[in-house]
């Protein structure tokens, strides 16, 4: 009894008992298990934070902890072929703040002011700044000396009055880009944008040249972002840039570049004008000009005419216009653009036929009509509509007869004549290290129509370099040379890192035939030929060209735009230098390539060849016209002055009442013809008077003497001197107020208007 009883309060106890304990060990299996998942994602959020994010924690722990500074490297300076600067790096300044170690509203208010004050800026923005949670942010890059002075004086006065921390303003230093030529060469040397990254010409094509490496500052900073002390700093030296030295002599470059402007002038060209000038037996380039070019300090700047037309367009339309008229005055047109290349090409059709043995120079004729039947495309027409007869084959090159040349055409056939142009170069980039070069537009599925007018260089377009390139193998012995414009790089120290030689693709004639074609050529300019690129003094040897923009089928096709150029080089007897001048869409009457591109071409040439110390050769006709230099006779009596002047060579005319010459025109050291007229002046009345230059274009030789003789001016012949000759311009302007005696410059060229 007592048994069951205990038993029954076991069971009782025991059932009592049960909730509890399974509620209990419930909420232990809760606990642990809630204890486990939160271990389990701690853990999983460190995996996280130390595998997934442990770039970007890291990145953020060294953020906080480091300051990093980068230290620019000085890009490398740009020379010419004699060592001057065209391109130049100057130290100047960046204005930076750090906004986290600026404090009070007095101290960003002050701050801003200051700024705003010297360097020109929005205070409301530079305010913005100061409330920004960063330790560096750039206020103004490429600051010069005078800002630099003005903001050192503000920094003095922020930390005096204002109490502000070293690093809430500073300047660091920077570099800035200058060309100190302006314009010089502009579309060759091209410009750098705000980082000193080249954007276009030579500064973009080496860049990786110039640019050098970039240098750093790491420094520590404590817990309120200041840097911590020396030792904890690191320091990379910034790596400046190499140098190069080009082929562009700056002399050769400004002598092409003014006498393009001025054939820009005077012909009212539409669209530009290239000068190339070369070196026939290296390929180096000596001068190149897009004429008219831009300053490259100032390189978004158009000219007044862009601006003007660009400002009538809709709004709408403006900022297109603006971005097309920038690209337009950037573009290197020696290398970017193509164009027909008319009849300076026939120097190029004549040669192969020369060296395929297809004609005899000596015996070989072709004759002229005035027009030549071709296949279906009917009647192509030579210049001279009445037809220029029987010729020889040196004839047909001087008459630019194009009748004649179909025939040379149809002689080689469109394989050879395919063959030598690829071989001319005509079909590849010639390779030249400079941006943009486009490639050739040539015929596709060429057929006898395409030959015929293929032959005196129309219907497919090349680059003005490949054509310069080609001219120097038909004057060096037949070698296709690679164009270049850098001939040595340096580093900042001046070791020598790379020399760049000439570089031969192949040869395209033979020596035999090359010399064959200097005689012809250089008849082609004489006195004897068309005398377009002759040079008193000089054997010159060359081309006219004046092709159609739109290309040529049949005669009524003919366009009105026209390119006028001229290529040749000298001296024709042992060639140094190659020269073309084209001229994009003249449109001040002529458009002939002996009458607008042939003068530029030997204004250009009457100084170069000197400056080269290519020598002279004149002719007992030339002699004539060689200019003497005048002596000095200010000091002299009147009688003395008078007797020296004309044992010179001169003819005297005495100003004024006194007995001593006090002044004299054309100054000392003058170049003034033979027989030309030296004014002496004795009192200083007589000095004052002047007369009016006369009209000196459109007459003959004689007649241009006679006019400047009778006004008392001297007169300088450029160009030819004798033969079918006209005088194309003056270098001082009709109306113009000058001394008595003063000499005019008068270029000549002739007068058969050929459409060459």
């Amino acid at each position: 009894m007592e048994k069951n009883d205990f038993t029954k309060k076991e069971k009782k106890k025991k059932a009592a008992k049960g909730p509890n304990q399974r509620l209990r060990h419930r909420t232990a299996v809760l606990i642990v298990l809630i204890l486990v998942i939160g271990f389990g994602a701690i853990v999983a959020r460190l995996g996280y934070l130390t595998t997934i994010q442990s770039g970007e924690l890291q990145q953020a722990a060294v953020e906080q902890q480091l300051m990093d500074r980068k230290l620019p490297a000085k890009r490398g300076t740009i020379y010419d072929s004699n060592g001057k600067v065209l391109a130049e790096s100057a130290s100047v300044w960046q204005v930076v703040m750090s906004p986290a170690n600026i404090d009070t509203d007095e101290q960003r208010n002050a701050i801003a002011s200051g700024l705003s004050e010297i360097l020109g800026l929005d205070k409301a923005d530079l305010l913005e700044k100061t409330k920004q949670n960063s330790y560096y942010v750039v206020v103004k890059r490429k600051i010069e000396s005078d800002a630099r002075t003005k903001i050192l004086e503000l920094i003095d006065t922020l930390k005096e009055k204002y109490s502000c921390s070293d690093y809430a303003v500073q300047l660091q230093d920077d570099y800035k880009r200058y060309y100190p030529n302006n314009d010089l060469a502009s579309n060759v040397i091209g410009f750098t944008g705000s980082d000193e990254q080249g954007l276009e010409g030579i500064e973009y094509e080496y860049d990786t040249y110039l640019k050098g490496t970039a240098g750093r500052i790491v420094t520590a900073k404590n817990s309120v972002g200041t840097e911590m002390p020396f030792q904890y700093e690191q320091n990379v030296e910034a790596k400046n840039g190499n140098n190069l030295y080009l082929t562009i002599d700056s002399t050769i470059q400004s002598i092409c570049e003014k006498y393009m402007a001025q054939g820009i002038i005077d012909n009212d060209v539409l669209n530009k004008g290239v000068c190339i000038l070369m070196d026939v037996n290296t390929g180096a380039i000596l001068a190149m000009v897009t004429a008219n070019g831009y300053d490259l300090n100032n390189p978004y700047e158009l000219s007044d005419k862009d601006k003007q037309e660009i400002a009538a367009l809709p709004e709408n339309e403006q900022d297109a216009a603006e971005s097309a008229a920038l690209s337009a005055m950037w573009r290197n047109k020696a290398v970017a653009d193509t164009y027909e290349p008319g009849s300076v090409f026939k120097m190029c059709t004549a040669s192969m036929v020369l060296e395929e043995g297809l004609v005899d120079p000596d015996t070989s004729t072709f004759y002229c009509a005035g027009s030549m039947t071709i296949a279906d495309a009917g009647a192509i027409h030579c210049h001279n509509l009445a037809g220029h007869g029987t010729q020889s084959f040196t004839e047909a090159i001087v008459n630019s007869c194009n009748p004649a040349f179909m025939q040379m055409g149809q002689l080689l056939g469109i394989n050879k004549y395919t063959q030598y142009y690829k071989a001319f170069g005509f079909a590849d980039k010639t390779g030249i290290d400079l941006p943009g070069e486009a490639d050739d537009q040539f015929f596709t599925d060429m057929d006898e129509v395409d030959l015929a007018v293929g032959s005196f260089g129309q219907n497919f377009k090349i680059t003005p370099i490949q054509m310069i390139t080609a001219c120097a193998a038909v004057a060096n012995g037949g070698y296709v040379l690679q164009p270049y414009v850098v001939s040595k790089i340096t580093d900042s120290d001046g070791n020598v890192v790379k020399n760049v030689e000439k570089t031969v693709k192949r040869q395209a004639i033979s020596k035999e035939t090359s010399d064959k074609m200097n005689e012809i050529l250089e008849y082609n300019t004489s006195t004897s030929g068309s005398t377009s690129g002759y040079v008193p003094g000089y054997r010159v040897a060359g081309k006219t060209g004046t092709s159609e923009k739109k290309g040529v089928k049949i005669v009524s096709n003919y366009s009105e735009d026209y390119i006028a150029s001229f290529c040749g080089y000298a001296p024709a007897d042992d060639p140094q230098v190659a020269m073309l001048v084209f001229f994009d869409t003249p449109n001040g009457g002529s458009y002939y390539g002996s009458q607008v591109a042939s003068p530029v071409f030997i204004n250009i040439m009457t100084e170069v060849l000197p400056y080269l110390d290519i020598k002279t050769s004149y002719s007992d006709d030339e002699l004539e016209y060689i200019d003497t230099v005048a002596g000095s006779y200010v000091g002299l009596s009147v009688s003395e002055a008078r007797t020296n002047a004309e044992n010179d060579g001169f003819t005297v005319t005495v100003k004024g009442e006194g007995n001593n010459v006090i002044s004299q025109i054309p100054a000392p050291s003058s170049q003034i013809p033979n027989g030309g007229n030296i004014v002496l002046y004795t009192d200083e009345a007589s000095t004052a008077e002047k007369v009016t230059v006369p009209k000196l274009v459109g007459y003959s030789v004689s007649e241009v003497n006679a006019v400047a003789s009778s006004y008392g001016l001297n007169v300088s012949l450029v160009g030819a001197a004798s033969g079918s000759v006209v005088s194309t311009s003056q270098d001082i302007a009709e109306g113009t107020m000058v001394s008595e005696g003063s000499l005019i410059t008068v270029t000549f060229s002739s007068s058969v208007s050929v459409n060459d």
